[in-house]
């Protein structure tokens, strides 16, 4: 009786708190804590405070009802019902939310919230077994998750089970350092010690990587708050097991499996997951002085920022595996650019800057941050994009929660902890990375220095920053130059500014100019600083043009624009409702600039002349004015079309023809969805997959069918076809074995069409089949898959 009603108080606590070998040895660098700097600007600040009274809260409520929060109750032996959720690793969704949660509380003390996460704590503690073991479809014996995990603990490699531990020790992590209490780090050390028990090279543990990795940088962050070396021998031990293949497993590149990490050299596999990994790798190759591990890391790193980083930042070219794709296939309508992959390069990044004290990491964070970050919410806090394409023709929208919630959680954990990205700190210098209005209080020798910066950064260029302390040590303030500044878009040549920016940056001390070096993208100020002093710097910020690599096929022809760090698109919403694929602009186009306080929470918008791509003569094209808002804020005003790069070749720009019969049917598939059937874009060639395309995932020699069906009976007299040939580290493409095209009757029986031309599968082009006329509702392709092989369909149009 005493247990039911303890377990009643803590879930009517859980619903009250809803809306509320050997690198060179370089100098240490050290992150300045996000609750020694205080945001207070126009920017940030808004979003950081959104996040703590709507993200986290409503992400919190969205857990409760799916059932998330009642799994750790259920394997505690405090409720009797069945394991609820779709995926093995809804527990990291809670894990994440706690860990952005504890972050927001040790900013603001909110003693709702500390309840909240108390009764959390206690409910995944009583779900914790005896021994450590802590992941509750395994300890529930979830029938219908085996698939995933196995006969039980330990038993397939992408269980999951590594990946909820990690996930755990990062919660752990920030709500004992939130608020100094044990009771989660506990828990955590707990299933450390079995998984250090369980998994490593000696005889009769388990050899095989993590699977997921997270744990790796995870079991990292825990070694730093415990000085328990074991947990740091632990990462290491996981990272080298990567590709060797013991224990029997299958190499596979999904898990970045296919080679040990030391020989790697090209970004494959599951973005999320490289992210992770290749942070924990950055972690362990620092602290263990390991320059082969750094060199792998900086590799790959290399290969990303030179041929499969996306303009915002994203990463992650392919929905299938939602992973990479080959080098410059950047693909722009179906680029998949997870939220969660955008999460982890901004890891990534930080991770690779402590080490080198090099601003070109935190040119790629910035970008990130700003662009393919942030759009991974709403303004409002509460819809979220799971990937975030760079074009869209209504066919993309935020959601409240996902099946696989791992975005949401993964924004509400990284949001709260956004001011710990602004400063760093070595021995005998403070660098400024990123700019945001604010105070921060920094440890400099015994004495603390306290800072206050004022910019309207990223909508202004000027940068105010005055020192509130006197400091008795010497030290140097490393002010970041943002490599946009300097004419460098991103640091490799994948892309560049069309133009030059004739201005440069100012600095200047107590309105005084000033000499100083550059260093690794730093400025570096000498200087014996004293309260009172003051640092003004000024970054010009003009809107400018951007051109891709010549070798990124799908951005030839087409300018993106950039201002500061901010990447703009064209939303149709401030372009007369209108379609915006068939819109284009001259390359020398002038762009004015005007901040509009009251648009999206208040943005900058550029503004400029385009045409209207017609199907006549181009002297006939109609000479319209654009506007483009910031990339991250779309989607706040419904679905869209939108697109970030724009023609400036008509030919680049695409007229959609509305009355073709195909696009007025509804499509469906053997595999319940089909995207990009008829969508009217034509694509160049069988392996053009820039646009949306239909595929059947995972299908493998077995028979299968798409179909249009109208709201009333037309008359159909050919079908023309254009295959897929595509090939992908999961699953290639192929055409199909065979294939037919039957209609559905007035009865609803299914009759094959008589055809006059055969069914043919040539690549590159349409495979057009001419047949009887027929007048139906619903027409059919049934095609017979290659053993070995998918397919898929690009375009599929009908003629009467």
């Amino acid at each position: 009786m005493k247990k039911s009603i303890y377990i009643t108080f803590i879930i009517s606590v859980l619903l009250v708190w809803r809306c509320t070998k050997s690198t060179d040895k370089k100098e240490k660098m050290e992150q300045v804590p996000f609750t020694q700097v205080h945001l207070n600007d126009s920017f940030w600040a808004p979003k950081i405070e959104v996040n703590r009274t709507v993200s986290i809260p409503s992400a919190f409520k969205k857990s409760e009802e799916t059932g998330r929060m009642d799994n750790f109750a259920v394997a505690g032996g405090l409720l009797d019902k069945e394991h609820q959720g779709d995926f093995p690793f809804d527990d990291t969704d809670v894990y994440k939310i706690l860990e952005g949660a504890s972050y927001a509380l040790a900013v603001k003390p909110d003693s709702d919230l500390d309840l909240y996460l108390d009764s959390l704590i206690y409910l995944i503690g009583e779900a914790q077994e005896d021994d450590g073991y802590l992941t509750t479809c395994v300890t529930n014996k979830c029938d219908r998750l085996r698939g995933w995990y196995g006969k039980g603990r330990w038993d397939k490699l992408n269980s999951h089970e590594l990946y909820n531990s990690g996930h755990l020790y990062e919660a752990a992590v920030a709500h004992y350092l939130a608020t100094g209490k044990r009771s989660l780090l506990d828990i955590a050390i707990k299933n450390a010690d079995l998984v250090y028990k369980v998994f490593g090279p000696n005889e009769g543990q388990k050899h095989v990587p993590s699977g997921h990795p997270i744990i790796e940088m995870a079991l990292v962050k825990l070694y730093n708050v415990t000085n328990d070396q074991k947990y740091l021998e632990l990462a290491r031990y996981f990272i080298d097991e990567t590709g060797r293949g013991t224990d029997g497993h299958k190499l596979n590149a999904y898990s970045q499996d296919h080679m040990p990490i030391v020989d790697q050299e090209e970004a494959v596999g599951h973005a999320v997951r490289l992210g992770y990994l290749y942070s924990g790798v950055t972690d362990v190759a620092s602290l263990m002085h390991d320059q082969q591990l750094m060199d792998a890391s900086k590799r790959v790193w290399e290969n990303i920022v030179s041929k499969k980083l996306y303009i915002t930042g994203g990463i992650g070219q392919r929905a299938q595996g939602e992973g990479f794709g080959p080098n410059y296939e950047l693909n722009n309508m179906t680029s998949y650019c997870e939220t969660c992959a955008s999460i982890s390069n901004v890891y990534w990044n930080y991770r690779l800057f402590l080490h080198e004290g090099n601003s070109k990491y935190y040119d790629v964070l910035e970008r990130t941050l700003y662009n393919g970050l942030i759009s991974g919410v709403s303004l409002s806090g509460d819809h979220f994009f799971y990937d975030n394409p760079l074009e869209s023709a209504h066919n993309h929208e935020r959601a409240p929660w996902f099946g696989c919630a791992c975005c949401p959680g993964n924004i509400t954990r990284f949001m709260a902890s956004v001011p710990g990205y602004i400063y760093t700190k070595s021995k005998d210098a403070v660098y400024v990375n990123l700019y945001a209005g604010g105070t921060a209080s920094i440890p400099v020798g015994k004495d603390t220095l306290k800072l206050t910066q004022n910019t309207l950064y990223p909508w202004g260029g000027d940068v105010n920053i005055s020192v509130q302390s006197n400091v008795s040590s010497k030290f140097k303030l490393k002010i970041r130059i943002p490599g946009w500044v300097k004419n460098k878009v991103v640091p490799s040549d994948l892309y560049h500014f069309v133009n030059q920016m004739d201005s440069t940056y100012t600095i200047k001390v107590n309105q005084e100019s000033i000499e100083w070096v550059e260093e690794n993208g730093y400025a570096v100020l000498s200087h014996n600083w004293k309260e009172g002093d003051v640092i003004d710097i000024h970054f010009p910020m003009e809107a400018r043009k951007v051109v891709a690599n010549d070798k990124v096929a799908y951005d030839k022809g087409k300018i993106a624009f950039q201002r500061g760090p901010v990447v703009f698109c064209f939303e149709d919403k401030d372009n007369n409702n209108e379609y915006v694929f068939d819109k284009y602009v001259d390359s020398g186009v002038d762009v004015k600039t005007s901040f509009e306080e009251n648009l999206l929470g208040g943005v900058v918008t550029l503004s400029m002349k385009g045409k209207i791509k017609t199907k006549g003569e181009k002297n006939n094209d109609e000479t319209i004015m654009l506007k483009a808002i910031p990339y991250y804020a779309w989607n706040n005003r419904g679905t869209a079309s939108m697109k970030v790069w724009m023609p400036y070749i008509s030919e680049a720009a695409t007229v959609i023809d509305s009355t073709e019969l195909a696009m007025q049917a509804n499509a469906s598939a053997s595999t319940d969805w089909a995207p990009g059937l008829n969508d009217g874009f034509n694509p160049s060639s069988s392996s053009d997959t820039d646009k949306s395309y239909f595929y059947w995932w995972l299908k493998d020699g077995s028979e299968e069918w798409v179909q249009y069906d109208f709201d009333k009976s037309v008359t159909i007299s050919s079908s023309s076809v254009y295959w897929l040939n595509l090939d992908h580290y999961d699953v290639n493409y192929r055409v199909p074995e065979s294939y037919q095209i039957s209609y559905q009757t007035a009865k609803g029986n299914w009759v094959e069409v008589q055809n006059h031309s055969a069914y043919e599968s040539k690549l590159d082009q349409y495979n057009t089949v001419s047949f009887d006329p027929v007048k139906t509702k619903a027409i059919r392709i049934t095609a017979k898959i290659q053993k070995g092989f998918s397919a898929g369909i690009l375009e599929w149009k009908l003629n009467q």
